[in-house]
């Protein structure tokens, strides 16, 4: 929750900055506006160039600043501070785009992830969701399911897996942590098939799980997750 109320307050100055912002580029005079897009465009260039990425920050900044209606940079922006590990501002400036345009696809991406990350399940749900929607893409239907999951909407969680088991493809693969170093991959419908059994535990139903636990198994025989959680709803 707090750091909900963090993200938020910041939305909203953020809000605040580009009214202001939006109000000071009305006098610049084209020239002087060219000119210094140019030269802010080089710095971005050679900041990124020489691993240099406040500075590459900075640049993009003066460049929403004058230019509020270019997405481009915001979208250079978002990418940055997502590569850089910085889930809450990549997050942000993903929703100011998707305000902008809600098909946005690099925008909905990022702005699924961060808010993952940053503990707003509730909130990454729907970018996930409308990614599968613009794509089609079976990730994003596993993500969309998982976190049904974890916010405990079952019928829906259940409804996306089936619908998952039903399209996925044989070379689809998702990976799993092993260990802090390692990562074991399989393919996405005995990810699927797994998550299927956790909602099926979850709500008691052991034998249910059971069975989507053996066939997520019977799929890929070295799942190291659905004979763990085979054994729980065994036992």
């Amino acid at each position: 929750m707090k750091r909900l109320l963090t993200l938020f307050a910041f939305v909203l100055s953020i809000g605040y900055a580009k009214a202001q912002s939006a109000d000071s580029t009305v006098q610049m005079d084209p020239k002087d506006k060219i000119a210094l897009n140019i030269q802010d465009q080089a710095s971005y260039q050679l900041a990124m160039r020489y691993n240099d990425p406040e500075l590459a920050k900075s640049a993009l900044y003066r460049l929403i600043v004058r230019n509020p209606e270019n997405l481009r940079y915001q979208e250079l922006l978002g990418s940055l501070y997502f590569e850089l590990g910085q889930s809450t501002s990549a997050a942000l400036v993903a929703m100011d785009i998707l305000e902008v345009n809600d098909r946005n696809i690099g925008a909905l991406e990022i702005a699924a992830y961060s808010l993952e990350q940053v503990g707003a399940l509730d909130r990454a749900l729907p970018h996930y969701e409308s990614l599968h929607l613009l794509t089609g893409d079976n990730f994003s239907l596993y993500k969309s399911a998982f976190l049904q999951y974890s916010l405990k909407r079952y019928e829906e969680a259940l409804n996306s897996t089936n619908m998952l088991i039903k399209n996925a493809k044989a070379d689809e693969k998702i990976g799993f942590p092993k260990s802090q170093t390692e990562t074991q991959e399989v393919s996405i419908k005995a990810a699927a098939l797994n998550l299927k059994g956790m909602i099926y535990l979850d709500q008691g139903s052991k034998s249910e799980a059971t069975t989507a636990f053996q066939e997520a198994i019977e799929l890929d025989p070295a799942f190291d997750l659905a004979k763990e959680n085979l054994k729980k709803a065994q036992s």
